[in-house]
């Protein structure tokens, strides 16, 4: 069995205040037995890319600097697995958004950047972000094999699929998504609905389990609305926070994948040599 902690947070405009809250409460995960705790998109920031202001790319760095050390530390001191999610300078003018996955001996297991990148009202990342070039990935840590994918890349079950199809024991979703300030309770009900259904889908057609954390809190007149979960490898939700701060845990065991697996064999059933079509756009 293997315990997973989420840190759902709200976020201020000041990133060293970010960063330590949520060490306390990776302390305080660690300290209830969570041996893989994630962190929501841009953890030490608010959800800039609600607005493009040069400004906030101040607020980039890269892999190897002091926030990704940070944490480091940290995981080797909880001996915990953490993704830590981050604002990465690549090069000048070349930036991504990018995760990290930190092992429990404090050793970097891998970095993934994000696949998908959206620009829509409200989500304006083209701004930001380079689409990610490293491919999907998955890491073996000391508690097992986690698929790394973000926010955007959770609509699309091409990404799930084969992050699924590369060993992952369970597909980790950093996200950053509520309502906007012109959408109503009742659109925020349905995206909420569509949000989860979505990534439940992902976890049914790929016998896996998924975690998502969202953040909380209202910037820019966005409310985000947290509800931070983990389902099993049938879509079932084991653990599900709600719309304030919080650590949301869940048990997770990654043997139960054979046995589902064994029940719904959609990875025996595929029929491989009909998808080639997929690599186009559209179809007519």
């Amino acid at each position: 069995m293997t315990k997973i902690a989420l840190i759902q947070k709200s976020c201020s405009e000041k990133p060293d205040e970010n960063i330590a809250d949520t060490i306390t409460s990776v302390k305080e995960a660690a300290r209830q037995g969570a041996q893989i705790i994630c962190l929501q998109e841009l953890f030490n920031t608010i959800y800039f890319c609600r607005e493009t202001d040069r400004k906030y790319f101040a607020w980039a760095e890269d892999s190897e600097g002091s926030l990704v050390k940070k944490m480091m530390k940290i995981a080797a001191e909880n001996e915990a697995v953490i993704t830590v999610p981050f604002f990465e300078k690549h090069a000048p003018g070349l930036y991504f958004n990018s995760m990290i996955v930190i092992d429990a001996d404090g050793s970097v297991a891998g970095k993934y950047r994000k696949m998908h990148i959206p620009d829509d009202p409200g989500f304006y990342e083209k701004y930001y972000f380079t689409p990610g070039d490293l491919g999907y990935k998955v890491f073996q840590t000391r508690y097992g094999k986690i698929g790394t994918l973000i926010c955007w890349d959770q609509w699309f079950p091409e990404a799930a699929r084969l992050t699924a199809m590369m060993g992952a024991d369970i597909l980790i979703y950093p996200t950053a998504i509520g309502t906007l300030p012109d959408e109503s309770d009742t659109e925020k009900a349905e995206f909420l609905d569509a949000w989860q259904t979505i990534q439940r889908s992902h976890a049914i057609s790929n016998g896996c389990f998924v975690a998502s954390i969202n953040r909380v809190g209202t910037e820019n007149g966005t409310r985000f609305w947290g509800r931070s979960f983990v389902a099993g490898p049938f879509g079932q939700v084991i653990s599900e926070g709600g719309e304030d701060e919080e650590i949301v845990t869940a048990n997770c065991d990654f043997s139960q994948i054979e046995e589902q697996r064994q029940i719904w064999p959609f990875f025996r059933d595929r029929r491989i040599d009909t998808y080639q079509p997929l690599v186009k756009r559209f179809l007519k």
